[in-house]
Order: C-alpha cells, then sequence, then structure tokens
C-alpha cells in the first residue's frame, strides 16, 4: 500500500499564509449531518490554556507547587498551534460541506494526507516550539498531546511541507497573542516526569476543552470554564467529616488495621503484609480518608491485580464512598450504581467520549478521583505508551492502593517497581497490600538492598512504612491466631465425588481452576450430576459479557458472602470458577478443592476457606483442602504432561517448587506458616539435573520479560499502541468482543437496530454526535455491557471496519495512521447459543464458539486444526 505523496519542494511555494481570523481549529456537525467551520485556532487554543489554569487552581498548594508551575497552562494552550499549517487547514476546509473555493485555491500546491508522515499537526506544534529554544520538554510535550511522539527526523519548523517560513512566522504571532492573552511565558519544566505530568495535564485539557460547551464557535465561552471542569468531574469530593473507623465499616478494627492508619498518615510507601481476610482492603480505605480529610491526598485509586477480578470489590468500595461522602457530592452519585455511571454522567471531550480512545471505565476511572481499576491502567502511567503521560497526571496526589501483589510475576514486577519509584515523586501515598510477600521483594519494591536468604524470618504479619519526611520501619503486628487446615492430595474423580456428597449435606463448596476451559468442562459435570439433586452448581470467570458477570457474580458472592447465611441454610451449593475467586473477593467455603498453582495463589485460595469464624456451619464440616496434584517425581520429568494446561498458565519451575513444598504437607497453620512456606518456594537453592533446566527457562524468561519491560519503559523510540503495550507476561494478545443477537440496518433512518443478548432492542443512531450528550454515553455504555475480553485467536475473525463504521460513534476503532489495529470484534448468537459472524457464516476458521449465560464464552477446537 502507498503512503501519501509527498510534495517535493520545487512544487510548493512559500505563498501567504491564512490569516489567523480564518485558521480553523475544529469543525462542528448539525443535527443534520451538515459539516460547519467550527471554532479558530487562537480561540480553541485560548481555551485550552484557561482550562488548563482553571484545573490547576482547583489542585491543593502543595501539589500544584511541586509539580505545575506558573505557565503550565501556555504549554497546554500552545498544543495546536501546528494547526497552522496548510495541510491541515487543506484538510479541514476539503471537508466543510460548503467549499471556500477561495481557501481551497489557495491550498491547492498541499497534499493533506502528507500529515501522517510527521504525526499530524501535533509534530508541526514540536518544530515550531523546538526552533523557539522553550527547552527540551515542552516541545515534546506539544508533539504528543494525540498519545504519540511525532517522527521529525525529516523536518523542521520551516520546511516547506510546513508552509515554509511565512507560515512558521504566523505561528509564532499566534504564540505571542496566547502569550498576551494568558498574560505568562513558559516555564522551566525541571525532568522528565513532571514533563509527564504536564504532557496529561495538556492532554486533558484538550480534551475538555474540546467538549459540547465549546462546540458553538459565536459562544461567550469564558462562562463555560467552570462548567466544564465540572462536567468532566474535576470537582472537589465533599468529605463527611470525623466518621470512625466503625461508623465506616460497621465493625471495630483490628491490631493490624490500626496500626496501618497510625503509620500511613503522610505520603510515601507503606506495605501491609497479612493474612486472607484480615480486612486489609478496609484498613487501606480508612488510611486513604484520614489523607483525604487532612488534605493529604487528591484522591483514591485502588489497583486490583488483573481484570480477571471481580467486579464485586466495586461494590465494596462504593459502599465506603457511601459512607465518606456527603449526600449531594456528585461523585458520590457516579459511583454507587456501578462503574459505567461514571461513564453515562460526566463529559470529558471527543476522546473522552462514545466512540474515543478514552471513554471506557478502565482509562477513564483513572481522571477520577475514586476509581477501582486494574494495576495494569497505572503501570502504564510509567511506560511508553500512547497516553501513558494521562495516566501519570491522573495518579499525581493520590492514595493509590496496589491491592493482591505477590511474588511471582517478575515481569510485572520490574514495571511495578518503576511504577512505586515514580509514584513517591508524584506526592502520593502508596499502600501496597499483600498476604504472600517473600522479603526479597517486598525490598526490591521499596527500594532498599534485600538481606539475602540467610537472615531471619520477619514477623508476620507486618507493616513496613516508608513515609516521605522520615525513616524506614517495620512495624510488627500483633500475632492473630492460627486456624489449622487440612490437606489433602487427591484426583479429580475422587474429589467430583466428595464435593457432591459434601453438597448434598448443606455445605457450600469452593472449586478452582487454573483455566476458563477446565473450569467450563468441569461445571458441566457437576451440572449434570446435581440435576434433580437438592444443590444448586455455579460459575464464574472472566469469559462473561460484563452484565452477565455481574448478574452471576451477584447471586454466587452473595450466597457465599458474609450476608449470606440465609441462604446457605436453604441449600449446598458448588461453585466453580477460575482465579477470578482468589483475589479480592469476601466469600467463605466450608470445604476446598484446587488445582495445583503457585504457592501465593494456593495461599489465596485457602483464604477463601472459613473465611468468617462466625458463619454457621453444617453439622460434619471440617476446614480442609484437597488440592489436585500430580506426582513430584513424574512432574519434575515431564511437567506438561503432568500439569497440562496449567503448565501454560504458570511456570513449570515454579509448580515443582510448589508441588515439593506442599506435596507432604497434610495440615497447615494460617496465618502461621505463610511467610515460612512463601520462602521455601521462591529461596534459591541446589537443583537436580531436570530442575536445573526448567531453572534455566525460568530465568531466560525472566530476562526477556525484564527486557520488555525496560523496553516499555523507555522514554526513547517509539510509542507504542496501548493495544500492544504489555503490562505482563502474555504471550496472547487479547481482543474486545460484542456480542448481540441481531441488528437491522435502517438507512432511511440512519440508524441500526440491535437485539441485544437479553433480546432487549436498543436503537443505534449511526450520528452519535446528533444525540444529547448524556443519552450518546448511555448508548454507548450499553453496549459495552455486552462486551468481554478474549485471547485475539479464540476472537471471532476480524471484519472490515467499513461493516462495523455503524458503531464508530460508541466503540473506538483504532486509527491507522497510529498503526493501530480495529479492536473490536462483533458477532451474533443465535437461540442455541451458537456464536456467528455478521452475515450468519463461520465466525473462526479454527474454533466453534458458542456463549450461554451461565457457562460464558465457550471454543472448540475444529477437527484437524493445528495451533
Amino acid at each position: 500500500m502507498r503512503g501519501p505523496r509527498i510534495q517535493k519542494p520545487s512544487e510548493l511555494s512559500d505563498s501567504s499564509p491564512l490569516p489567523l481570523n480564518r485558521c480553523l481549529a475544529k469543525s462542528r456537525k448539525t443535527d443534520e449531518g451538515a459539516v460547519l467551520p467550527g471554532r479558530l485556532v487562537l480561540s480553541h487554543c485560548h481555551i485550552v490554556g484557561e482550562v488548563a489554569r482553571a484545573v490547576m487552581m482547583r489542585m491543593p498548594d502543595w501539589l500544584r507547587v511541586e509539580l505545575f508551575p506558573d505557565g503550565a497552562e501556555l504549554i497546554a494552550a500552545t498544543h495546536d498551534i501546528g494547526k497552522v499549517s496548510p495541510t491541515f487547514q487543506k484538510k479541514i476546509y476539503s471537508a466543510l460541506s460548503r467549499r471556500d473555493d477561495a481557501v481551497l485555491s489557495s491550498l491547492k500546491a498541499y497534499n493533506a494526507e502528507t500529515e501522517k508522515c510527521w504525526g499530524g499537526h501535533g509534530g508541526v506544534s514540536q518544530a515550531t516550539a523546538e526552533a523557539q529554544n522553550v527547552g527540551r520538554y515542552i516541545p515534546e510535550i506539544l508533539g504528543q498531546h494525540h498519545g504519540f511522539s511525532p517522527n521529525l527526523a525529516a523536518y523542521q519548523a520551516v520546511s516547506e511541507v510546513f508552509g515554509g517560513e511565512s507560515w512558521q512566522a504566523q505561528r509564532i504571532e499566534l504564540l505571542a497573542q496566547l502569550k498576551q492573552a494568558l498574560n505568562t511565558n513558559f516555564p522551566i519544566v525541571k525532568d522528565a516526569l513532571q514533563a509527564r505530568v504536564l504532557a496529561g495535564l495538556t492532554t486533558v485539557s484538550d480534551w475538555i476543552g474540546s467538549g459540547s460547551l465549546f462546540e458553538d464557535p459565536d459562544g461567550d465561552w469564558r462562562l463555560k470554564i467552570e462548567q466544564a471542569l465540572d462536567s468532566a468531574g474535576f470537582m472537589q469530593p465533599q468529605l463527611k467529616p470525623g466518621s470512625s473507623f466503625l461508623e465506616v465499616f460497621g465493625f471495630a478494627p483490628k491490631a493490624a488495621q490500626i496500626r496501618l492508619i497510625e503509620a500511613a498518615d503522610q505520603p510515601g510507601v507503606y506495605v501491609l503484609e497479612a493474612p486472607m481476610g484480615l480486612g486489609k482492603t478496609e484498613a487501606a480505605l480508612y488510611a486513604a480518608y484520614q489523607l483525604l480529610q487532612k488534605k493529604r491526598a487528591t484522591g483514591i485509586y485502588f489497583a486490583l491485580p488483573t481484570q480477571l477480578t471481580s467486579d464485586k470489590i466495586h461494590e465494596r468500595v462504593n459502599a465506603f464512598l457511601n459512607q465518606i461522602l456527603e449526600d449531594d457530592s456528585p461523585h458520590k452519585q457516579a459511583l454507587l450504581v456501578h462503574g459505567s455511571a461514571w461513564l453515562k454522567q460526566f463529559e470529558m471531550g471527543e476522546e473522552g467520549g462514545p466512540g474515543g480512545a478514552w471513554f471506557a471505565q478502565g482509562k477513564r476511572g483513572i481522571l477520577a478521583p475514586f476509581a477501582v481499576g486494574t494495576v495494569d491502567q497505572a503501570l502504564m502511567a510509567v511506560m511508553n505508551v500512547k497516553h501513558g503521560f494521562v495516566r501519570t497526571f491522573g495518579l499525581a496526589g493520590k492514595v493509590v492502593i496496589l491491592d493482591e501483589v505477590h511474588s511471582y510475576d517478575s515481569f510485572t514486577g520490574t514495571i511495578l517497581d518503576a511504577l512505586v519509584k515514580a509514584l513517591r515523586q508524584l506526592h502520593c501515598t502508596v499502600i501496597i497490600l499483600s498476604a504472600t510477600l517473600t522479603q526479597e521483594r517486598r525490598a526490591t519494591l521499596l527500594g532498599i538492598a534485600p538481606q539475602g536468604n540467610a537472615c531471619p524470618l520477619s514477623p508476620y504479619p507486618l507493616i513496613t512504612a516508608q513515609p516521605k519526611n522520615g525513616g524506614f520501619t517495620e512495624i510488627s503486628v500483633e500475632r492473630i491466631p492460627d486456624v489449622s487446615v487440612t490437606i489433602a492430595h487427591r484426583f479429580e474423580t475422587d474429589a467430583i465425588e466428595e464435593v457432591l456428597r459434601r453438597a448434598e449435606e448443606g455445605q457450600q463448596v469452593l472449586w478452582i481452576e487454573n483455566t476458563v476451559k477446565e473450569a467450563q468442562a468441569l461445571y458441566r459435570k457437576l451440572a449434570a450430576r446435581t440435576s434433580g439433586m437438592e444443590v444448586k452448581c455455579g460459575l464464574l470467570h472472566s469469559r462473561f459479557t460484563k452484565s452477565d458477570r455481574a448478574a452471576n457474580e451477584n447471586v454466587w458472592v452473595t450466597c457465599f458472602g458474609k450476608g449470606g447465611a440465609e441462604a446457605r441454610a436453604r441449600q449446598g451449593r458448588i461453585l466453580v470458577g477460575t482465579q477470578v475467586l482468589e483475589q479480592s473477593l469476601d466469600i467463605d467455603a466450608d470445604f476446598l478443592v484446587t488445582r495445583i498453582a503457585p504457592t501465593d495463589m494456593l495461599l489465596q485460595r485457602l483464604g477463601r476457606l472459613w473465611r468468617h469464624m462466625e458463619t454457621r456451619r453444617p453439622y460434619g464440616a471440617r476446614c480442609e483442602a484437597w488440592i489436585l496434584s500430580p506426582d513430584l517425581a513424574e512432574a519434575i520429568i515431564s511437567p506438561e504432561l503432568s500439569f497440562g494446561t496449567t503448565a501454560k498458565i504458570y511456570a513449570p519451575y515454579v509448580l515443582c517448587r510448589s508441588l515439593a513444598v506442599w506435596q507432604g504437607i497434610n495440615q497447615v497453620r494460617l496465618p502461621g506458616q505463610i511467610r515460612e512456606l512463601i520462602e521455601a518456594t521462591y529461596a534459591a537453592q541446589e537443583e537436580s539435573e531436570h530442575m536445573v533446566r526448567h531453572l534455566h527457562r525460568v530465568e531466560a524468561m525472566r530476562t526477556r520479560l525484564e527486557r520488555l519491560a525496560l523496553h516499555g519503559l523507555s522514554k526513547g523510540g517509539t510509542t507504542q499502541p496501548e493495544e500492544k503495550a504489555q503490562t505482563r507476561h502474555s504471550e496472547l494478545e487479547s481482543t474486545e468482543v460484542l456480542l448481540i443477537r441481531a441488528y437491522q440496518q435502517d438507512p432511511g433512518k440512519h440508524g441500526t437496530q440491535v437485539t441485544l443478548l437479553n433480546n432487549e432492542k436498543l436503537w443505534v443512531p449511526h450520528n452519535g454526535r446528533s444525540l444529547k450528550r448524556k443519552q450518546w454515553r448511555e448508548i454507548s455504555a450499553m453496549l459495552m455491557q455486552n462486551t468481554l475480553k478474549v485471547a485475539d485467536y479464540l476472537a471471532p475473525d476480524a471484519v472490515n471496519k467499513t461493516r462495523i463504521n455503524w458503531l464508530g460513534d460508541y466503540f473506538y476503532l483504532g486509527r491507522p495512521e497510529y498503526e493501530e489495529s480495529v479492536m473490536l470484534r462483533v458477532a451474533l448468537v443465535d437461540e442455541s447459543g451458537a456464536v456467528k459472524s455478521l452475515d450468519n457464516s463461520l465466525v473462526n476458521s479454527s474454533y466453534r464458539i458458542h456463549y450461554d449465560p451461565l457457562i460464558g464464552y465457550q471454543t472448540i477446537k475444529k477437527e484437524g486444526v493445528k495451533i
């Protein structure tokens, strides 16, 4: 495919540029679809500068002084000075419904398509600033305000394709007018991290300044700045003062919780190592509340380990917010319903609106004062990834709670170490929660030298405090009484009979598998066996649509949760699931069956067993867990054969080390033995021939992953699209899939009638911008509830983008100029559950796909297919 033809210098003339009062920054579309001129570049830039100034004025003094110098608003304002260029003006004038022949004639020598060669108008903004000697960082900020750093190796501010010296003079005049309008000059940007924060301010201000309130070029925009910030959610949360821990959570704090709250009284890094079920989440949240009351934090970002994590943590955090926020606090209304409520209530311009790259709750939440999201989004704040700097800006000054941090994943660990270091500089309070850290991993996170294997084991539970203004301290916590858990190693066939027997006795049973496919297969077996019995069987994993997963979790987590006493008494249950059940989920089982996994994960799973002492259990119930594991000697020789698909999820070396630790255990004391079990699994030791081979594979993988991580952290080089940015080890890229029952396009009415999986009808206008903003956001959020993420090779095959362009106002479909592929697959689900393509043909060349609201997304490899 040929790229755009670049004009030779001889083909261009240094013609008179358009006057500033003719240089457009925006176009606008009427309800009838006509494209009209929008705001001028000068007007739009001035608006964005004033938005940035207003955003900074809403920050606490301590954060503004440290990170946002006077004059930062001018950086934001000058982001679009590159739109004063002949190629951009030709592009925007060519798209208008009514031609301006005089303007187009003056620009006829230029090819608008050539903009792609230098990163669009952002590249021209960067080149212009570089020629003004404004320091190293400011030009880069201007160049990357659309997320990517432009490639300017072959271009300068006066390059002929940028219009030569006359257009550059016009851009310099624009810069002078902006300095005068804002009455400021460029600040000194002291380092790369501050540059990232200011780049985030610039981009977010651009999004807000491009919102619907500023679309009418004839309106008085000055009166709308504060309203625009309110509409985007940049409001000070209204806290209820002085609420006690008991008032917020309904129970008195435990010793470990009290000690963390006392220790985390200022920005810094704090690690709480404590067993599952202790209430680490509540301790961290209340510490954050205290900091918010003291005006030492700007908000809370609660980072969960993976997308596998249950949505139920949203409910726990929202219950906390319900107690600490005043009733009229707008953030309370946005957060209490569901994560998607934030999408519906607040508007953040084009990029943060429906169809924009930042409309998804997982991304936009990082800009909200309070949010629950994945650690991946936080990790990208320190990666060279599209809009990574927006995440840096979003986290500045917040309490960042990193939940369920383990020792297992060295790839994520490399980036996590960099994140913790950056968060310190961003004046954040970092609270790391873990039940299963090695002493070496904890030291690395804190940036201190590990003490080595010879040092005695630290006490457990333990709080490690590293406040910004103070020294490093270890705070031991009152020991928690041990619970004795009986451990047995069994085979699957025996376990099936045992869980059926126990469930018939009225017990609540958990069975945790390591892959969705294995969990689905087991569920089918158990569902068939429990048919006709007084036993209920369910399934939870990550491959449900958002709406189905929320419904399933609501039923099952309620039954297994603190408030499930009445439901527990009615009948026995078997809940099958994957890693979803081991993370950030307050569930309590009478009996546990788990597939072998690394020690970290086994301990997490055991933490769901007899979690609440006040739970009434059926007569005969014993605190017992069965581990489905192979023979260790055979596993060491042939781990792939012995562990099966589990060896594709976890490193065989770590599985063998974990099995070696657990195979001789028939009774374990928790939390008393947690520290020794973790250290025994990961401590360096002499290995046998086969284990040396497995260890070398792990070390080679770790080296490769650390290099990948460091590449992602590099400040130079090409910015990665988000879809290709790896924050953890995974050989498989995932893709978003929208599943619907049917669709019928109506060209006459310019829309599509969509039948959702629950058979509800949804009218989707093709021009979403013609709708009222809230209605537009609601349609997009409703469609998103019918999506899920799966590995790319298991997804429906991609279709030509033209087939799904009607969804472009509701989903981000990628931009080819940024080397982004279409990041959405769409498929139909018939009444039998078969997943088909949009024209009812083959949906995947290698797999048959089904979807069921109780089983989820299922794939069956076709005969003869080699993967």
